[in-house]
């Protein structure tokens, strides 16, 4: 199966020093890039492991990404 990487460098490549920056001087952003990895580490792996879980609780893991990304998108860009 191919798994698709949706982590920030991924997502938004133009933005990547602006990532960084914030990651260091923005706890808030920070908070949320930590919380969106970690959910993005944990779909991936259940994606590339094929491990059992419902398609329901994917779809609420990707749910939640997205709402985090499209957080971490509106600070990037503020």
């Amino acid at each position: 199966m191919q798994i698709d990487h949706h982590d920030l460098a991924h997502e938004f490549p133009e933005h990547k020093d602006r990532i960084h920056t914030l990651k260091m001087e923005n706890k808030h952003f920070a908070n949320l890039f930590d919380k969106y990895h970690t959910l993005n580490n944990e779909i991936e792996q259940a994606e590339k492991n094929d491990l059992p879980i419902s398609d329901e609780h994917a779809e609420t893991l990707k749910k939640q990404r997205l709402e985090l990304k499209d957080q971490l998108y509106a600070m990037l860009i503020a």
